[in-house]
């Protein structure tokens, strides 16, 4: 019946589909069970271990804190606040103790040294010959994320090796052959050799969902592109978002460009319009109309630059 319970809403026992208890016992708090049927306890002494589905312990040990098991292995913290993992049973699955351990997947464990150096180890243990890292993820599709002593990421196969050439400010693992990663113009999408298959950059980009991803511009435009580039939908944000996006940078870019372009604003029959002197700059129209301030037209003001616009002629 384990694989069909969850939490109690209290967080201190499990409960089956129907709501009613899976056992008579309370703890102070519970987390999910997991194969091989076993969930974290506590008690309220600050006491940990696992558990049956019957609410009777796993074995007689105990400890601070007790992890979900992932691929028959559990991570905890002994009494003396060392890390390490340990098997069904209650048994440790090496000697080496750590300052913090992860979960087990694709066969690897991130782990971290009291001196702060990251390393991955292998289902029985021993460390990957890689690394040290200052930072060391999870693996996914055989792949993890490092991040070197220099502060750039990379992407590492299961033995420690690089996967390609490519060196990043930030870094995700591969979900569907495509990772995230961003550079210093912003977020794109990598593929498995490490080359560029955005073709531009976003202040924030989700992974690839059934072939397409959400991506937010650096003027709060929203869309959804798919793996050829293409736009598939655009998101409207709200006008809100843009106005306070625009009062955050408006401090430092409005009176700038007013003076450098010769802008006044004014209502021109009743309509609100943008003229701009001969000294006006192209470029700089393109951005406000980017900015959602000015229509296509380069002259009308859009609702929001309108607003902007009156509230600037109060000030």
């Amino acid at each position: 019946m384990w694989k069909d319970s969850r939490t109690s809403d209290e967080g201190t026992y499990h409960v089956k589909m129907d709501g009613t208890s899976l056992y008579t016992q309370r703890f102070g708090w519970v987390l999910p069970f997991h194969e091989p049927g076993l969930a974290p306890v506590g008690l309220e002494d600050g006491n940990a271990f696992h558990i049956h589905e019957d609410g009777s312990p796993a074995y007689d040990k105990i400890f601070s804190r007790t992890f979900g098991f992932y691929q028959g292995r559990a991570a905890v913290i002994d009494l003396n606040g060392d890390s390490f993992h340990i098997l069904p049973n209650g048994e440790r699955l090496y000697e080496q103790s750590w300052d913090w351990v992860g979960n087990f997947q694709n066969d690897r464990c991130t782990v971290r040294k009291r001196g702060g150096e990251y390393h991955h180890i292998r289902l029985d243990g021993p460390i990957v010959p890689n690394g040290p890292w200052v930072y060391a993820g999870d693996y996914r599709e055989g792949v993890a994320v490092v991040r070197d002593l220099e502060g750039l990421c990379h992407h590492v196969d299961k033995e420690g090796k690089f996967l390609h050439d490519g060196e990043f400010f930030d870094l995700d693992v591969y979900h569907k052959g495509y990772a995230r990663a961003r550079d210093k113009d912003g977020w794109f999408h990598i593929n498995k050799s490490g080359e560029d298959v955005s073709g531009e950059r976003f202040m924030m980009l989700e992974p690839f969902y059934n072939g397409q991803a959400l991506a937010r511009g650096f003027d709060t435009s929203i869309k959804v592109i798919d793996d050829n580039r293409d736009i598939r939908a655009v998101i409207s944000s709200s006008v809100k978002e843009r106005m306070e996006w625009f009062h955050e940078i408006g401090v430092s870019y409005w009176q700038p460009f007013a003076i450098m372009l010769g802008i006044h604003i004014g209502l021109v029959g009743g309509k609100p319009k943008l003229k701009a002197t001969p000294r006006g700059e192209e470029a700089v129209k393109n951005a406000w109309i980017k900015m959602g301030l000015l229509e296509s037209d380069g002259v009308s003001l859009t609702s929001l630059g309108a607003t902007l616009a009156r509230e600037k002629i109060a000030q």
